[in-house]
């Protein structure tokens, strides 16, 4: 999404923080619950599914999302995210650290993004460290009405497998995966609302919505939904592999180029195997904007 200030909006505002009062509390402290399976959870890093991300909406860079609206930043923007991340299942845990999201608009109609997570180590959990799946896409705005406020995105999009998800792989695949998310965004005074889904070539395919507005200036939150699902069998899980996931997030501009952000996601009706769980996240973000070249007047000559 591109860097913007959006007015105020008391009551979609006061819908969304009872939203995330209610919601953020069940995920600290449900984790692990949500899952139709009694066994120990399986640690995102290690599954081809994916795990929903929510940023607060207007402020900051946009990381590679899987479920994303179809805003793009604006042409010579550059954003920075480095964050941190943990998810906490039945039994396990998982921390990533750090989590580089960067992202540049290189024309009105692409940008550019990348996101690269570190995995760290933890042999007591089974935790392989090392880098984690990294996205590379670039964002293309298809159609764009500002009268009507709609917007559609088609964001093609590199996977690199994480090492955590290299001894699933059967003798045919590689760690290279490519995929097709599509977006599309209805902009109302600032209230957004969006659907997104998709496919990649693992044989794994997603959708999902979500929301977003600004408290204050400086203040934005948002709230998505995500359900991934994947085709490929896996010999070693008989149960269907699909994850469903609710995330909420908050962001605070603390002067026009730096803001800082968190937001936690937890599981619904999603198996231990699949990675069943809550993640919370926290970071900062450093936006530049575009440089605007500014044209004198010509002086009057006698």
């Amino acid at each position: 999404m591109a860097t913007k200030t959006i007015g105020n909006h008391p009551a979609a505002s006061a819908l969304l923080v009872s939203a995330l009062v209610v919601f953020t509390p069940s995920a600290l402290f449900a984790q692990g619950n949500s899952g139709k399976s009694h066994g120990k959870s399986k640690a995102p890093s290690s599954s081809p599914l994916p795990v929903a991300s929510s940023g607060a909406p207007g402020i900051g860079a946009t990381p590679v999302a899987w479920v994303d609206d179809a805003n793009l930043m604006e042409s010579g923007a550059i954003a920075l995210d480095i964050s941190a991340s943990h998810w906490a299942g039945n039994g396990s845990g998982e921390t990533s650290f750090p989590v580089v999201n960067f992202a540049v608009g290189l024309t009105e109609r692409f940008q550019f993004a990348a996101s690269v997570p570190r995995v760290v180590p933890d042999d007591t959990a089974g935790v392989v460290g090392g880098l984690g799946t990294t996205y590379v896409s670039g964002k293309y705005a298809v159609y764009k009405n500002d009268g009507a406020g709609l917007k559609v995105a088609v964001a093609p999009t590199l996977e690199l497998l994480g090492t955590g998800v290299l001894s699933s792989l059967g003798p045919d695949e590689t760690r290279a995966q490519f995929g097709i998310p599509v977006s599309v965004e209805l902009d109302r005074e600032g209230r957004r609302f969006y659907v997104s889904s998709g496919w990649f070539s693992r044989g794994v395919w997603f959708a999902g919505g979500g929301l977003g507005t600004q408290l204050t200036r400086r203040t934005g939150v948002s709230a998505s939904f995500s359900h991934s699902w994947t085709t490929v069998a896996d010999p070693t899980i008989a149960a269907p592999r699909d994850r469903t996931e609710l995330s909420g997030g908050l962001a605070f501009a603390a002067t026009p180029n730096v803001s800082v952000f968190a937001s936690v996601g937890h599981t619904i009706a999603t198996l231990d195997e699949n990675g069943a769980g809550g993640t919370v996240s926290a970071g900062i973000s450093f936006f530049v904007a575009p440089q605007r070249t500014v044209r004198r007047p010509r002086g009057r000559r006698n």
